[in-house]
């Protein structure tokens, strides 16, 4: 791909190196080389995320035709690739809500574990369509799985909400809410994760479990800092290092409402997950097939291509969006005003995952970390008349709105009060998507069918 010149084109610059990173991260490119030969016994695919339905379209058409395969997947609502829409498959995919859960949600992962107990004859299932016109997987009654079958997992980030299947004593509404006030907390995804791990049934290694003693391949794409496989949408296949006590210790640290049984269950350990060295795992591989830092390597590498510098700050930061603006504009003012520690022109890249902190007793605006980041960052750098910055989630999504993320220019200010918009007020509102509606500054993607978090690119000139 060759990238549009960053000195006349700077926003199609910083645009053309997201969408470098985001192919870098699609399933089809990368999947072939993770994949086994079919099984001795059945072959049985489960899978949850955002990035789940390119996965399924990858799986489908790489696996031989002639060895059975089928199963059941839940991705996004709007994440099902164009190729499967209303076209059948040997593998189901349907959709739920994130990130808040919802029943379709519950509805999927009940059918999952059901699948677990009774793997799929080997002929393929002859269930009629599901309503994505995917081949709908049905459990056989009586037929256990054996070592000699195979589950292919595929797990990208949003599956933590997307399989919402309460341990008894919660209900779905219960979930919903405690996502709720997780996502507003401003708690890293780590400790949402352990929290989610506790109040599930499937999640923290239980759907591993419930596939023994068939072996399991887990595929991976990362959307989390470090790239931990039991933080990825909640570890639904492999062991949990974390504890009860540490979900409950989470809970209340950010004052988090639980029903009093599921407390008395997280305070006698009667809601831990399986730990390492379970025998269940026994057999099972983990392959990571997309990260945050190869997604900014393949950014990096384009930069060279185009004859242009580039540095990859971190792949997992975390921390408050305005405070990560605030250390990247002065990074970014050091490399404009003295050269330092870096020479311009260059491009500072940087992964991972911010987060948002909202009183409870507030009404926040519109937004995500990133436009949030973009917001902090553009009044920090106040109008620096050689730095340009696109900050955006690589799933399409950042937050709960339509747009993957924005852009920022020396000017932003500027066009922002032109535009009626206090820049200031919109941070503190976190009203950031508001005030970048009225720039015309919000980058609207759509579904980009991957999820590997974060993206980040300051351009300095």
């Amino acid at each position: 791909m060759t990238l549009p010149s960053p000195a006349a084109q700077p926003t199609a610059f910083l645009r053309a190196l997201f969408d470098v990173a985001v192919a870098r991260a699609q399933p089809r490119r990368i999947m072939a080389a993770h994949l086994p030969p079919p099984p001795k016994g059945r072959t049985l695919v489960l899978g949850a995320g955002k990035a789940s339905g390119a996965m399924v379209e990858a799986l489908d058409a790489l696996w031989p035709q002639d060895a059975p395969i089928s199963g059941l997947v839940v991705t996004r609502y709007g994440y099902v690739p164009p190729a499967l829409r209303g076209k059948p498959g040997r593998i189901e995919l349907v959709e739920a809500a994130h990130p808040v859960p919802d029943a379709a949600g519950e509805a999927a992962a009940r059918r999952m574990l059901a699948l677990t107990r009774g793997l799929p004859a080997a002929e393929p299932p002859q269930g009629g369509e599901s309503p994505l016109g995917g081949q709908r997987a049905q459990a056989s009654v009586g037929v256990v799985p054996t070592a000699d079958d195979l589950v292919i997992c595929l797990i990208s980030g949003g599956g933590s909400a997307l399989l919402p299947l309460p341990v008894a004593g919660l209900t779905l509404a219960d979930k919903q809410r405690i996502n709720r006030e997780l996502l507003m907390s401003g708690a890293t995804i780590a400790e949402m994760n352990c929290v989610r791990k506790h109040l599930s049934a499937i999640k923290g290694g239980r759907l591993a479990a419930a596939c023994a003693p068939a072996q399991v391949l887990t595929l991976l794409i990362s959307d989390v800092p470090g790239d931990d496989p039991d933080v990825i949408a909640s570890g639904p296949t492999v062991p949990d290092p974390s504890t009860c006590a540490q979900a409950l210790a989470i809970i209340d640290r950010y004052g988090i409402g639980i029903p009093e049984a599921i407390r008395a269950g997280l305070q006698s350990g009667a809601l831990e997950t399986p730990k390492p060295g379970d025998a269940a795992f026994n057999g099972n591989r983990v392959e990571l097939i997309a990260t945050p830092r190869q997604m900014l390597q393949a950014a990096a590498d384009a930069c060279a291509r185009a004859g242009l510098s580039a540095h990859i700050l971190a792949d997992d930061m975390e921390g408050e969006s305005r405070d990560i603006a605030l250390a990247h504009a002065a990074l970014a003012r050091s490399v404009a005003r003295h050269g330092t520690p870096f020479a311009k022109p260059c491009v500072m890249l940087s992964g991972g995952e911010t987060t948002v902190t909202v009183a409870k007793d507030s009404t926040p605006g519109k937004g995500g970390r990133g436009t949030e980041f973009l917001l902090a960052l553009a009044i920090a750098l106040n109008g620096e008349a050689s730095v340009w910055a696109l900050a955006a989630d690589t799933d399409g999504i950042d937050g709960s709105e339509d747009n993957a993320g924005a852009w920022i220019t020396p000017d932003t200010l500027e066009r922002a009060a032109a535009a009626g918009m206090n820049p200031r007020a919109a941070l503190d509102a976190h009203d950031a998507y508001t005030l970048f509606a009225a720039t015309g500054d919000l980058l609207v993607t759509g579904p980009t069918y991957t999820n590997v978090n974060d993206f980040r690119a300051l351009l300095v000139l």
